[in-house]
């Protein structure tokens, strides 16, 4: 196992995510397939964080869930992000209850019930936040 190669989401508007995708989170577009798709409908390839996220126009969950993407960011930066989201009109949703030493979140759901998280721990400060716990 090399590690994760990439991750696809199923969007109805591949345009308003690619929005989401480059103002709201910095991700850089590598690929539009336009009028040519490969695949099994048309997509967008986007590298954000050095991770490969390709959109494919179809039909996302019907439903939201906790299910979710996490993207490790800097303290510092979550005010921006918020901003950014809230001006693209994400739902921004509230964070869960966390101890101290996990580390800060900012949650919200995409236009397509997929969810994610911005997160500002690891998975050592996650540990050792629970382990100091009684």
């Amino acid at each position: 196992m090399l590690g994760i190669s990439h991750l696809t989401f199923l969007v109805r508007d591949l345009e308003r995510t690619a929005r989401l995708l480059v103002e709201g989170l910095g991700a850089r577009e590598v690929y539009d397939s336009g009028d040519r798709p490969y695949s099994l409908s048309r997509e967008k390839f986007f590298e954000l964080g050095g991770v490969w996220i390709a959109t494919m126009e179809g039909e996302p969950p019907a439903e939201r869930s906790y299910r979710h993407v996490a993207f490790q960011v800097a303290a510092g930066d979550l005010p921006g992000y918020r901003r950014r989201l809230e001006s693209l009109g994400v739902d921004i949703r509230p964070p869960r209850p966390r101890i101290e030493g996990e580390g800060q979140s900012l949650y919200f759901h995409d236009f397509d019930n997929h969810l994610f998280e911005l997160h500002t721990g690891t998975l050592a400060s996650r540990l050792a936040a629970y382990a100091s716990t009684p």
